[in-house]
């Protein structure tokens, strides 16, 4: 019984039944994305358009750590976000992003297909990007905007 209730403990920090909040949430998200879609817009453009890979570094950099920062402020909420459908598109984005690494030859088509998830994760009805799947059913989705 005593396990029971120190397993429940622990359950509920990594999937509180509800999600956790921080001052100007909204707004540091709303920045972030902003900030992910400028930098991984400019990735994607520097490859369409052949730019040198010294100068399309930083812009890798700054697509990597505002994407992190995005997810951060997912997971702190819960960590049932990587057991939804936004998770999974984050987890399959991030799986082809280290592929666009070592397949050189088909980067583009790579990042143009994250971008492509990436939208379509993003836009798609809240009662399918916030659906979890693979886990116990106990687990609240943070279906909040922003």
């Amino acid at each position: 019984m005593h396990g029971d209730r120190k397993d429940n403990r622990i359950y509920s920090v990594f999937f509180p039944s509800e999600p956790r909040d921080f001052p100007f949430r909204r707004s540091v998200r709303t920045l972030l994305r902003a900030l992910h879609i400028f930098s991984t817009g400019t990735l994607l453009a520097g490859y369409i358009f052949n730019q040198p890979t010294t100068i399309l570094e930083p812009w890798l950099w700054a697509s990597v750590i505002t994407g992190l920062l995005l997810l951060a402020t997912d997971v702190h909420a819960s960590m049932a976000v990587l057991f939804e459908l936004r998770g999974l598109a984050i987890i399959i984005k991030t799986g082809l992003l280290l592929l666009a690494l070592v397949l050189v030859e088909i980067r583009m088509q790579l990042l143009l297909t994250i971008l492509l998830i990436g939208v379509f994760s993003s836009h798609m009805p809240k009662r399918y990007r916030h659906k979890i799947f693979l886990i116990d059913k106990r687990i609240i989705p943070d279906d909040r905007n922003g």
